[in-house]
């Protein structure tokens, strides 16, 4: 009988602890960082070929103290190495623990390689390499203070890899925190009832892989041509091969048993991943794979009970964890509507609610990642039928007092929805492209008479709503937090994915980027003004100040400008503009960018324009601006610096979106002004129209500034 060591995830050694018992190891007892257990070398074998939790086998050969460097290696030359590997073989050496004495983990590990090589060098003359990759023998050194333990690695590469993943693709989930999952699911005992089990966001298949081994009593490591003991001097093969043909003979007889197993994802290279896998553990009979989103998942009408079990995306960013709350919470009202009398398994590395109260969670570790390990119990009746009605009637409302008006105007992005009702604090954009309806929603602060937790409560319900009410899936959804700007920046960058949809607006056909700030690229209030402004650019020289990504441009330049020039401080918005102008093919020299500080630059501007833009942010601040803009504070002195860049019969349209902001009466003394504020308001903005303002500003009549 000898002691060994089995590591584990963390937060997974007491389950491992009791599966080994269950494997007959009966002394299993856990201890920092895994499980210790005394048996015979066949017991360890076994633990090896059927574990499915542990990441490593270790066999102990020798306890010392050591309060430095050379007291490691002197201590590691005490060991007959003589007894495990031979100058033939390749060697490999991991260090890990709390370190007394030693500078790095590196230097440690090198002192213990050096410890071996040397004394074998010594005996023969000859010795071993080093492979760090696969080698013969992997000894594993671990150190708490002065205290060292050496080890023999019996399994060689981690046991989490079964031997059916192809090398080099992806797999965030590992397999032995998969079968982690399964057990505290109770997932063999459901599947001996008839049970069924679907992951419906299955990625590359680890679960479903997992889950229809453990149903057919398949050995984990079956697959697995080496293990790190077969070049170990202290290998008994005749206590292996049984162990091989006892699990043979299990997964014969178990393959019977394999009960109904599902796996769904939306992406479709998720979907050939898992497919690929399954065939290479030999179940590509057995276990269905579909492309399919979480809002589709049905339960299979015959398996009144059975397991949900998934690992979502994460998203360690804030701005990925926005994006990811309406799938968990699709997720959570898919389980409570369909799933009455199953239970379900969520690993939440997230943060993200899915709207269900967890009947028990666990923390636990994927890799280096925290999570919190979900368990549900699915109850009939468990939720309202109809989970924000109001909101759905709503907005079912507004869909049909816009649709006429959507068609005749030829509206493609549009607003259906600005915080009509207050505890359903929101503003739901509609963009159809040719990839789809996607939506965008923005979060408002709720009122203050609106209790936090129910306005959380309804966040949830409404978001989780949404696709099924605007026609479209819950992957198309983008949701934000839209925070008041207190002097900062104007672009408040999110992400950076990049991903553009192309809509229309009129004649134009303009670039929106729905993830990687907080505004999309095209101010959807704005439209009327846009509009216009192409119905009467036709042979007018035309100026654009703060010209965004430029939708104002591209609508004069299509309505027959003379001449266009935008101007804008910030790069990647002018960059994003020339894509709007190359789209609609404006890609012309009478079209001109200038990247500037519009008051910096209209202080020096010498042209004359018939037609100026004038769309200034509340506020902004820049590094390459002269200083800050407070559009309240400067607008006076920024209108009198656009006017004159007016021609004689030329017109300035002042737009701002401010709440409460007031023009400066004394314009009027200088200015003939025209408030054209209602006029500007298209039909799905008039809910808010408090915090717009457009003017149109000429030069009184023969007067030049």
């Amino acid at each position: 009988m000898t002691d060994f060591f089995a590591t584990a995830p963390r937060g997974f050694e007491e389950l491992l602890a009791a599966e080994l018992r269950e494997l007959g190891l009966v002394s299993a007892r856990v201890q920092r960082g895994g499980v210790a257990f005394t048996e015979s070398l066949a017991g360890a074998y076994r633990a090896c070929l059927w574990s499915r939790l542990a990441n490593r086998i270790l066999l102990p050969i020798a306890r010392f103290e050591a309060s430095d460097e050379q007291a490691l290696y002197t201590g590691v030359q005490g060991i007959d190495w003589s007894a495990h590997l031979g100058v033939e073989n390749t060697l490999a050496v991991d260090f890990t623990g709390v370190r007394a004495g030693i500078a790095h983990s590196r230097f440690a590990q090198q002192r213990v390689k050096d410890a071996i090589v040397d004394q074998l060098r010594d005996a023969s003359g000859a010795r071993p390499t080093v492979d760090t990759d696969q080698p013969d023998v992997r000894v594993n050194a671990h150190m708490m203070d002065a205290a060292v333990t050496v080890a023999i690695d019996l399994s060689g590469e981690s046991l989490h890899q079964r031997g059916y993943r192809r090398q080099g693709r992806g797999a965030p989930l590992k397999e032995n925190v998969a079968a982690a999952m399964l057990l505290r699911g109770d997932w063999p005992a459901l599947a001996g009832q008839g049970g069924a089990l679907i992951d419906p966001m299955c990625g590359s298949g680890t679960l479903l892989i997992e889950a229809a081994w453990m149903a057919t009593d398949t050995a984990p490591g079956l697959l697995r041509t080496r293990f790190g003991f077969h070049h170990w001097r202290g290998h008994d093969d005749a206590l292996w091969k049984p162990l091989i043909d006892e699990a043979l003979e299990r997964q014969e007889r178990g393959a019977e048993n394999l009960p109904t197993i599902l796996g769904f994802d939306q992406d479709k290279e998720a979907v050939a991943a898992s497919r690929d896998h399954l065939r290479r553990a030999g179940l590509a009979d057995g276990v269905e794979v579909e492309c399919a989103e979480v809002g589709q998942l049905q339960r299979p009408a015959d398996r009144p009970s059975g397991l949900v079990i998934t690992n979502p995306p994460y998203g360690q960013r804030l701005a990925e964890q926005h994006e990811l709350v309406p799938l968990y919470l699709s997720l959570g009202q898919t389980l409570k509507m369909r799933f009455a009398g199953w239970r379900a398994m969520v690993l939440n590395g997230s943060g993200c609610a899915l709207g269900l109260k967890p009947e028990r969670s666990w923390q636990v570790f994927n890799g280096p990642i925290e999570c919190r390990l979900e368990r549900f119990e699915l109850q009939a009746g468990g939720g309202d039928a109809t989970p924000a009605q109001d909101l759905v009637n709503r907005l079912h409302k507004n869909q049909r007092q816009l649709k006429k008006w959507l068609a005749r105007e030829d509206v493609y992005a549009y607003r259906v929805y600005d915080a009509d009702i207050p505890e359903y604090a929101l503003a739901v954009d509609v963009y159809n492209s040719e990839d789809g309806r996607w939506l965008h929603v923005q979060e408002y602060a709720a009122p203050a008479t609106v209790d936090t937790g129910k306005a959380q409560a309804r966040l949830r319900a409404a978001l989780s709503v949404l696709p099924g009410a605007l026609d479209t899936s819950t992957s198309k959804l983008v949701y934000k937090v839209r925070q008041r700007q207190r002097g900062g920046q104007q672009v408040q960058r999110l992400a950076e994915q990049g991903q553009y949809l192309e809509v229309q607006e009129g004649p134009c056909r303009l670039l929106v980027n729905l993830t990687d700030h907080l505004d999309t690229g095209l101010f959807l209030d704005h439209r009327p003004v846009r509009q216009w402004i192409g119905e009467q650019a036709k042979d007018q020289h035309f100026l654009n100040l703060y010209a965004y990504t430029g939708a104002a441009t591209v609508h004069a330049g299509l309505g027959g400008a003379a001449s266009t020039t935008s101007v804008d401080l910030s790069k990647t918005y002018l960059a994003w503009l020339q894509q709007n102008l190359n789209r609609n093919q404006l890609n012309s020299p009478v079209h001109a960018l200038v990247q500037a500080d519009v008051m910096g630059w209209l202080q020096h501007c010498d042209q004359r324009y018939d037609l100026i833009f004038l769309d200034p942010p509340s506020f902004s601040r820049s590094k390459r601006m002269a200083g800050q803009l407070d559009i309240q504070r400067d607008h006076v002195a920024l209108i009198q610096a656009a006017a004159a860049c007016l021609s004689e019969d030329g017109l300035l349209i002042f737009s701002i979106n401010r709440k409460g902001f007031k023009l400066d009466p004394a314009l009027h003394e200088q200015f003939s002004i025209e408030d054209r504020t209602a006029w500007s308001i298209p039909k799905d903005f008039q809910r808010r129209t408090w915090v717009h303002g457009c003017w149109f500003i000429r030069l009184p009549r023969g007067h030049r500034l």
